[in-house]
């Protein structure tokens, strides 16, 4: 049986995560890294954080990207490529990270 994707919302499942863990927004800030400013602004303006943030949000929360994006809860489904580069990603050097977002972004302006 298929189930009808949702939009994911980003914000809402770090605060599912934060809540669930019992933490504060500043508890949150405190264990990723990232000011609380930041987190209240993104919540406040309804931004979306750089996938750099959610990196850290996920180093803080002890999980992965791949866990991040594959909460069950909300019916959004990551294929098996999906997965699978989300993995391969968490598995990368910073550095690595940023020549491979920075070739994603040189094939974005070609278009």
């Amino acid at each position: 049986m298929e189930r009808e994707k949702a939009n994911f919302d980003i914000l809402k499942r770090i605060d599912d995560e934060r809540i669930k863990r019992n933490w504060s927004e500043y508890a949150l800030a405190k264990n990723s890294d990232i000011t609380q400013s930041t987190i209240s602004t993104w919540y406040r303006k309804k931004l979306q954080p750089s996938v750099a943030s959610i990196e850290k949000i996920c180093t803080g929360l002890g999980i992965s990207l791949a866990e991040f994006f594959n909460d069950e809860s909300s019916y959004v489904y990551l294929t098996p490529q999906q997965s699978e580069i989300l993995n391969l990603w968490d598995a990368l050097t910073p550095v690595q990270r940023e020549s491979i977002t920075n070739l994603l972004h040189a094939f974005q302006t070609e278009n």
